[in-house]
């Protein structure tokens, strides 16, 4: 039985006979070779169109969303819409004038806005 520190060709899970220090996964190898994938999303910019708002992150994504997800946007108009505030560093929007604040990890998980 291979320890700590040895290392493993044949080893469940490490179906391409890759040599892998114990303790790490076979895939470790091929992950280190991808492009930087953040695990955070942090916003950029904020766009509006008649039904959709559109976030931009940092690390090039878009996130669409339906506008009548949120009431307090549907209602507001195209300038107060345009006046929010980017919060925590790309964590958080806020529109002041509309007392509104969106988290961006309830965006991105999906949070259905109706229900509650």
């Amino acid at each position: 039985m291979p320890t700590e520190g040895q290392y493993v060709s044949d080893a469940e899970g490490n179906p391409d006979g890759v040599l892998v220090p114990i303790g790490i996964s076979a895939e470790a190898p091929i992950r280190s070779q991808r492009s930087y994938v953040p695990k955070t999303a942090l916003a950029r910019t904020v766009e509006f169109d008649e039904d959709v708002m559109r976030v931009y992150f940092t690390d090039g994504r878009v996130l669409s969303v339906p506008i009548q997800w949120f009431p307090v946007l549907r209602r507001a108009s195209h300038q107060q819409r345009q006046r929010y505030e980017i919060a925590g560093g790309g964590i958080s929007l806020h529109w002041p004038e509309l007392d509104e604040d969106l988290s961006i990890a309830g965006l991105m998980a999906g949070v259905d806005w109706q229900s509650g």
